[in-house]
């Protein structure tokens, strides 16, 4: 969350940059309750402290009597100071983050602007076929057996397709554990505080979580960013151990409430899948966090590129960049079937928005605290880098070859029909 004195000091900003993030929130009534709050922090402090100098004072009837009226004034104040506690923190957690001044105003994808483009986009001389489709002549995935299983959007990764995917995960979190990442495997379920924290909730990305009936405080994280990020939460660090770089491998799950209809066809769009992400906790200086940033965008381009697929990166506009991030650049990979370019990555500046909530701080050489920044980027998920590889490499005879990168890991250098 944002600090409370940011907020009152710059609230045309704050106020500005909900708007545009398609998330407006009453910012008057936020400061007309902090004000209130903090008149009311005074009043029962001021009560406090009269209560504690008459129990110096002496015990006489003038002070029991004075004493008892305090003690009805104090829980009144109290009981005041609570009611209004409750509706400024929850104002609080639906503010969001504010934006960096390069991030471009839109409502909706149509606004975001594309910066890059790396590889070639294939040309082929026949009719090339969907994911689905040579996933179905190659016998690499079973969807109708994944439904009856696993319900909608259920599948299984049969044969050739199941070793890539695993050489994927090996790859990535290899290669950036030789990078100097931590490597770490987190727990998939969580608690709340943590959907908190990560600023999943309070918003309506909640619908997209599930959660464990059997237990009111359990939920299956979506991303490895949820409890890695929370990994030192309630915690001091030090200055000189930051930053902390972690790359995590951890299953996914989402609920997809929100894109009922869409992608219903084939892997595009699951409710279950892995992923290898990348999540920094550094200091409180935003010119370091534009270089980690660069550094995140940097280490999912060369995974890509080591794969020989084209992609295109996109600085993300404030409607479609999401409540908790400052900036966010969006990698996504060529599709031929749809003849256009998907998703794969989210790389995202959070500066301390999240660690506030985390309640993640660290200490400076000089002793002064400060709260983290945090950051996070997708190094690799399937299961559209899946796709992507079936549909890009496919050949004219039905045989995909694999990427060259893979070849060691998986023995075999082309998926040809059984």
């Amino acid at each position: 969350m944002l600090s409370i004195d940011y907020i009152r000091n710059n609230k045309e900003k704050v106020e500005q940059d909900a708007i545009n993030k398609n998330r407006p929130f009453d910012i008057n009534r936020l400061l007309d309750l902090d004000e209130a709050r903090r008149k009311a922090m005074t009043s029962a402090q001021e009560l406090r402290q009269r209560r504690n100098e008459l129990a110096k004072a002496g015990n006489n009837d003038s002070a029991r009597e004075e004493g008892k009226q305090l003690k009805e004034q104090l829980k009144q104040a109290e009981e005041h100071l609570d009611a209004i506690d409750k509706e400024y923190n929850q104002l609080m957690l639906h503010v969001p983050n504010v934006v960096l001044d390069e991030v471009p105003v839109g409502k909706d994808e149509s606004g975001n602007k594309e910066i890059k483009t790396w590889g070639t986009i294939p040309q082929f001389d026949f009719t090339p076929r969907s994911h689905d489709e040579l996933a179905a002549a190659l016998n690499l995935i079973d969807m109708e057996r994944g439904s009856k299983i696993g319900g909608f959007r259920g599948y299984f990764l049969l044969n050739e397709l199941a070793l890539i995917q695993m050489a994927l995960m090996q790859f990535a979190f290899a290669k950036l554990a030789a990078k100097g990442y931590t490597p770490i495997i987190p727990p998939a379920i969580v608690k709340e505080f943590t959907l908190f924290g990560s600023a999943h909730f309070p918003w309506g990305r909640a619908e997209d979580v599930y959660k464990l009936h059997q237990d009111d405080d359990a939920f299956l994280a979506g991303t490895a960013e949820i409890p890695v990020t929370a990994f030192h939460s309630d915690e001091v660090l030090s200055e000189k151990d930051l930053p902390k770089k972690f790359v995590a491998m951890s299953p996914c799950y989402r609920r997809e409430a929100g894109a009922y209809g869409k992608d219903t066809k084939g892997i595009m769009r699951v409710h279950e899948f892995w992923k290898i992400e990348q999540v920094i906790i550094a200091k409180n200086d935003i010119n370091e966090a534009r270089a980690l940033h660069n550094e995140l965008q940097q280490n999912t381009e060369e995974i890509f590129q080591d794969l020989e697929l084209p992609y295109h990166v996109l600085l993300m506009c404030t409607g479609d960049m999401g409540e908790p991030q400052m900036l966010k650049y969006d990698t996504e990979v060529w599709i031929p079937s749809e003849h256009a370019y998907r998703e794969v990555a989210s790389n995202s500046i959070m500066g301390d928005f999240q660690a506030r909530r985390l309640k993640m701080r660290y200490k400076k050489a000089d002793g002064s605290i400060e709260y983290c920044y945090t950051l996070n980027d997708t190094a690799i998920a399937s299961t559209r880098p899946l796709i992507a590889i079936l549909e890009n490499n496919q050949q004219e005879d039905g045989s995909v070859k694999v990427p060259k990168v893979l070849q060691p890991l998986v023995g075999f250098d082309t998926i040809k029909p059984h």
